[in-house]
This record gives structure tokens, sequence and C-alpha cells, in this order.
């Protein structure tokens, strides 16, 4: 019964202990961290980076986009009649034998 308090005692100052340290550490990086995001050689690549991005992103949405309308032609604005349907190209109206349309 002895050895498990001492045990017990000994995991509780070491959780105590190397949470502190721990807690320390992790503050110490954090603050390194946002020094580094903060340094204007950091922003400057960061913008540089976003800003490629960004166009490589609005040059494969324009490509994906034609390339969709072409095999999709109900996608292009021409026939586009809001219901996300191809409207009807204009025919004559077939009629049966009594000539009612349908």
């Amino acid at each position: 019964m002895r050895y498990r308090m001492t045990f017990a005692v000994g995991l509780a100052v070491g959780y105590v202990l190397g949470s502190r340290a721990g807690r320390e550490r992790y503050e110490q990086i954090k603050r390194m961290a946002q020094r580094v995001a903060d340094s204007p050689r950091v922003q400057e690549a960061a913008g540089v980076v976003g800003a490629q991005v960004s166009k490589a992103a609005g040059a494969a949405r324009a490509r994906v986009g034609d390339t969709l309308q072409q095999r999709i032609p109900f996608l292009s604005k021409e026939h586009d009649s809001g219901t996300g349907w191809p409207e009807e190209e204009p025919h004559e109206k077939k009629t049966d034998k009594t000539g009612i349309p349908y």
C-alpha cells in the first residue's frame, strides 16, 4: 500500500512539473512562430504565393468551365433558361392525324 501511495504522489508531481515545463515550451514556440509570421519578408512571400495561387485557380476555373460548356451545352449563357435545362430549339410543331399539335 505504501508503494502505491509513493507512486501516486510521484506521478502527480511529475505531471505538474511536466505540464508546467510543457506549457512554458509551448509559449516559447508560440512566440517564436508569431515573430516569424509577422516578419516583413514572410509577409511579402505569403502575398506573392497567394497571388500566384489565385491566378492559377482562376485559370483552372476558366479552363474547366470552358470544357464543361463544350460538353454540356446548357451550361453556356446562350441557352440559359434559368431552370438549368436547355431551352427547346425553335421548330415546327408536329401534329397528329387530327391536326392537334403535340
